[in-house]
């Protein structure tokens, strides 16, 4: 793949700080953060929706601050390897967590974990809210929701439902499909988005959950999409029906991503990149390119997103409860 580079860009990168534009290097100045690179840790594998939805806030905010914004995956342990290593990171701002559902599911999903995500974590800002699109290889004799589950029925247990991982949110999506359509597939958990997608494009696994970013594969033909979780058609694909509206009444799935901090870390730099990461997500370009795969750009205050995390911890551990899962 041919990598192109402005001149403008190109500069920047051979220059380092000296290089980067003085409206930005200006704003540093007054804040006196961030004054070196910026790590933003995604708790996934690389190559998925939630690795390319941080990069492109991570270079946007880098235009803003002068200084890099770095993402560095570390997926693995349903996404416990990457949060924890931020909650235990030195509260001084220069390594984020970005987040997703998982982080409120958990709590209830492990019997144990070496963090907490309301005493380790500060709030920063939404990022996204989207709706997820149930996907099938052009392999499968389903062509809508009502013959998924048809086929299903027809033999308990064979079909599989892949993920990126037990706890995100396609997993928890798949879940309560299988609860409320009174269904059962076996489950093969992914280290991320990117593999499990892989299998799913040839065959070798029969259904997955996924984010809009991947509709372009529906387009181009390679696989197929049968409907989407949220509770109203989706913008990006309007065509498509919702669950709900499939059969399954009442099914309702939006998933989140979001900025989270190490909890000690001063309130202003909190503050700083909270809003800055509110005016990148207003950006038209960025709300743009978001939109077309699905994703509406979510962001919040600090304390609006301690409050969704909050609910969300409710309401996820009920289905957890429910469906009887505890992983060590």
């Amino acid at each position: 793949m041919a990598i192109h580079i402005r001149r403008r860009e190109f500069i920047v990168t051979l220059g380092g700080a000296a290089a980067w534009p003085l409206a930005a290097r200006a704003q540093t100045s007054k804040t006196g953060y961030p004054t070196k690179p910026v790590r933003i840790i995604v708790p996934v594998a690389a190559g998925g929706p939630t690795d390319i939805v941080a990069r492109v806030l991570a270079e946007k905010l880098s235009k803003m601050w002068g200084q890099q914004v770095v993402v560095e995956n570390k997926g693995g342990a349903g996404t416990n390897i990457g949060t924890e290593y931020v909650a235990h990171a030195d509260p001084d701002g220069y390594t984020v967590l970005f987040a997703s559902t998982s982080l409120a599911v958990n709590t209830s999903l492990y019997r144990s974990l070496s963090y907490d995500p309301i005493a380790d974590f500060a709030p920063v800002s939404l990022v996204t809210q989207f709706a997820l699109f149930v996907f099938v290889p052009n392999s499968s004799p389903a062509h809508s929701i009502k013959e998924l589950i048809d086929y299903a029925k027809s033999g308990p247990g064979k079909l599989t439902m892949a993920s990126p991982g037990t706890g995100t949110a396609p997993y928890l999506a798949e879940m309560l499909f299988l609860q409320m359509a009174d269904i059962k597939m076996t489950h093969v958990p992914y280290r991320g988005a990117s593999p499990a997608f892989t299998d799913l494009i040839p065959g070798r696994v029969d259904c997955y959950f996924g984010s809009g970013m991947l509709l372009s594969y529906a387009r181009s033909g390679q696989v197929r999409v049968l409907a989407t979780t949220g509770a109203k058609r989706d913008a990006a694909a309007p065509d498509v029906p919702t669950i709900a509206e499939a059969g399954v009444r009442g099914y309702d799935v939006t998933a989140w991503q979001a900025l989270f901090i190490p909890a000690k870390t001063p309130p202003a730099i909190v503050r700083k990149i909270s809003t800055d990461t509110n005016t990148a997500l207003a950006d038209p370009a960025i709300k743009d390119k978001l939109a077309q795969t699905g994703y509406a750009a979510g962001a919040s205050s600090p304390e609006e997103l301690g409050t969704l995390l909050k609910s969300e911890i409710v309401r996820w551990s009920a289905l957890v409860k429910s469906v009887g899962i505890a992983l060590d």
